[in-house]
């Protein structure tokens, strides 16, 4: 980031600094790197979701865009047939159906009459507790693990006094009813626990359910077991989604289980199995001091929900230059390409305006003051972006 210059002489930010207070934070930029506007550009602010940035870029750098997940599918000499997740964050409900019926063509004739399904959870430690995350039944506290599905949430609604699933691809099995009755709730999206062996059990409930509906027999119980070394291996599902895919869908959504799975698994990439919160943090700071020349941001997950995250407005600039060949990755407002990050008395927007001739311009906002709305303020820089066209 260079310092002020005339290079935009037609650009008026004025109207921005009434809009900020004491405890903001806001920076613009001109294509070419020069500061056009900065308050409190040294000041570590709580990011919110636009942390979800910079553990996108550690990912890249240490998984690569074309990085895929795997799951891993054994049976044994007991006819029993083992899951081993790897941290998949797009088990979706159609991905364990095809999963299924690709197992189905694995296993023919007498190899789809199975014994006890076994779910192997080992690749992560476990539990992982993730600072920020609480124990409600909002989407955006929904745990993380090496197995599961739907991004540990239910969703549900009530027709004709019953419940049944809001999704028609998704069944909703018995084991969640108690969990939905206690919301006191008629229709929602819902985490499904909070507990590590029950969001395993639920996985492998689900693909006991679409196993079943692919012509598989089980006779015997769901449980959590390790893959031994004995087994013999029938199926690794590479993850349809590669990880530039996976990424725009963690910024559209803002999925917090989305990006701390990733951010767990670039902690294995690095510093090997199971998978921790220590390792995350320490993949993406040692990205952030090695690559992108930052040692004062503070990371303490890699979703944005913790408030214990922290990073200066000038600092998210740099990750910002360093995300622009990705961002189209983000959501788009016709010239905005942006991440916004909520939390209580917390509102932040980054990204880019775009100029089709001049090229991107990227802005920060932290606003830090409860009460505040970053609309004001994104309004004002349009407008004042649009004269440089």
């Amino acid at each position: 980031i260079q310092t002020a210059s005339a290079s935009d002489p037609n650009l008026d930010f004025s109207k921005l600094a009434p809009l900020l207070g004491g405890r903001d934070a806001a920076m613009v930029a001109s294509p070419d790197g020069t500061v056009l506007f900065s308050h409190n550009p040294d000041k570590e602010r709580i990011p919110a979701s636009t942390m979800k940035l910079l553990t996108a870029l550690a990912a890249f750098h240490y998984l690569t865009t074309d990085f895929r997940f795997t799951t891993e599918f054994f049976t044994d000499n007991q006819a029993n047939l083992k899951i081993k997740g790897q941290g998949d964050p797009l088990l979706i409900s159609e991905v364990v159906s095809d999963i299924s019926s690709d197992l189905a063509i694995e296993l023919k004739g007498s190899g789809r009459r199975l014994n006890h399904l076994f779910l192997d959870n080992t690749f992560f430690a476990a539990p992982i507790t993730v600072p920020g995350v609480s124990g409600s039944a909002e989407p955006y506290d929904a745990p993380i693990g090496a197995l599961c599905v739907n991004f540990n949430t239910v969703n549900f609604k009530m027709v004709n006094g019953a419940f049944v699933s809001a999704e028609p691809q998704t069944p909703l099995l018995p084991m969640v009813l108690p969990g939905i009755r206690a919301t006191g709730l008629n229709k929602g999206r819902i985490t499904l626990s909070h507990e590590q062996d029950e969001i395993t059990y639920y996985s492998g409930r689900l693909f006991q359910y679409f196993l079943k509906e692919a012509g598989f027999e089980f006779s015997g119980r769901v449980d959590i077991e390790p893959v031994s070394p004995d087994d013999q291996s029938v199926l690794a599902y590479h993850s349809r989604f590669t990880l530039d895919q996976i990424v725009a869908r963690m910024l559209e959504y803002s999925n917090n289980v989305i990006a701390n799975q990733v951010f767990i698994t670039m902690g294995v990439q690095q510093y090997g199995a199971p998978g921790t919160l220590e390792k995350g943090v320490r993949a993406a700071q040692d990205y952030a001091k090695n690559e992108l020349g930052l040692d004062k941001v503070v990371i303490a997950e890699g979703s944005g929900i913790s408030r214990a995250n922290r990073i200066s407005a000038r600092d998210m600039l740099t990750v910002l230059d360093a995300f622009a060949p990705h961002h189209t990755l983000m959501k788009r407002n016709n010239r905005l390409f942006y991440k916004t990050g909520h939390l209580r008395g917390i509102r932040t927007q980054v990204g880019f305006y775009e100029n089709p001739e001049k090229g991107l311009y990227p802005y920060v906002i932290f606003l830090n003051t409860p009460g505040k709305s970053a609309h004001p303020l994104v309004r004002e820089l349009v407008r004042a972006l649009g004269d440089a066209d």
